[in-house]
């Protein structure tokens, strides 16, 4: 029977705000070479694969400036209401929106694992039955742009860092420890991209994928989209690739040891992260305990995440949206990692955020 797509939106909303399963939502118009999965909650979605046409992205430095620019020459509505006020009208405005939603619950806070997922999917990529033009609109922003960006940077930045190990150790284990990773899609994509490149340095070794967050539907959906990416013909095909989520609070560092001494004991070689989490949301005390923790790890080869920026686009974004992002830079957050005994080896520029390999 035919549902009429507001009804769809307004279903999918409660699903995603309330977390309650009642019926599976599924995406009609699917792209050729694209895998499906479902949340937790029954809403079908693709799985990002950064190496396949619709997600995959080609920003030169001169078009990126530019894009820059123009988010700059923008005019900031309301700029000038009362900041209660100016949240009102958009909450009144932006209803039915479910990327609105997200970044409404964000406020004084963060976006979920799996409402920063919507956003990485692009405009193109959302389906209809859950989303509004409204929607649309906020994934073809600069900002949601930078989410992608950031998303295909940390993938390549890890293979690129992960490949001379492996082809140096071809029987060692591969660990991955994604720090408040949701649906640790970076960590997933980084082994689409190495499988690319190199296929022979996966095949055969014991791979998985460590997700710390205190979040329990980001690694649900990444555990089903490492399902829908292991199908036969799929980019992860016939790979020994373990998922495992483990509540984690960036507060107690010491809690991430087991999963390193495991490591260790196994001679596994591990690769650390954080995309979008701890060094944009965390302390300073919490960034330098955590990489306190990895450094005294032998197995630990590299960390790698993003960067808040602190430049002129960055501040003009925290005037529109609330969220605790500490906007540090590269300089202020450089210092912090040498107090843990790292030090910034490889940076990608990016908006709003740099992303960072740390050695």
């Amino acid at each position: 029977m035919f549902t009429p797509a507001w009804e769809n939106v307004a279903y999918a909303r409660r699903l995603l705000q309330n977390g309650k399963m009642e019926k599976i939502l599924h995406e009609e118009r699917k792209v050729a070479g694209v895998h499906y999965t479902l949340t937790s909650d029954g809403l079908e979605l693709p799985v990002i694969d950064v190496t396949h046409p619709v997600f995959a992205l080609d920003l030169g430095p001169d078009e990126q400036q530019e894009l820059v620019r123009k988010f700059l020459a923008q005019k900031m509505p309301l700029a000038n209401w009362p900041a209660a006020l100016r949240k009102l009208f958009f909450r009144l405005a932006l209803r039915g929106s479910v990327l609105a939603a997200g970044l409404r619950n964000a406020e004084d806070g963060y976006m979920t694992g799996m409402h920063t997922y919507l956003l990485k999917l692009g405009p193109e990529m959302l389906g209809s039955a859950y989303t509004t033009p409204v929607d649309r609109k906020i994934a073809a922003s600069l900002p949601a742009l930078g989410t992608r960006l950031r998303v295909q940077d940390m993938a390549c930045l890890m293979a690129e860092t992960l490949t001379p190990a492996l082809l140096a150790e071809s029987q060692k284990a591969l660990r991955f420890v994604d720090i408040a990773g949701g649906p640790s899609i970076s960590s997933l994509n980084a082994l689409i991209v190495l499988r690319k490149k190199q296929a022979l340095l996966l095949t055969g070794r014991s791979i998985e994928i460590n997700v710390l967050d205190l979040d329990e539907s980001g690694p649900a959906f990444g555990k089903a989209a490492l399902v829908a990416l292991s199908q036969q013909a799929a980019p992860l095909d016939n790979l020994r690739i373990g998922f495992r989520h483990v509540r984690y609070d960036w507060t107690k560092p010491a809690d991430m040891q087991p999963i390193l001494r495991e490591s260790e004991a196994k001679g596994a070689l591990v690769i650390a992260s954080s995309e979008g989490g701890l060094f944009e949301y965390g302390s300073d005390e919490a960034i330098v305990s955590n990489l306190e923790t990895l450094r005294a790890s032998p197995a630990v080869l590299a960390v790698l995440g993003s960067v808040t920026r602190a430049d002129e686009p960055m501040q003009r974004l925290r005037k529109m949206n609330t969220a605790r992002i500490i906007p540090r830079g590269l300089e202020l957050f450089g210092a912090l990692a040498e107090k843990a005994g790292w030090k910034i080896a490889r940076a990608i520029e990016r908006p709003f955020s740099d992303q960072v390999v740390l050695r």
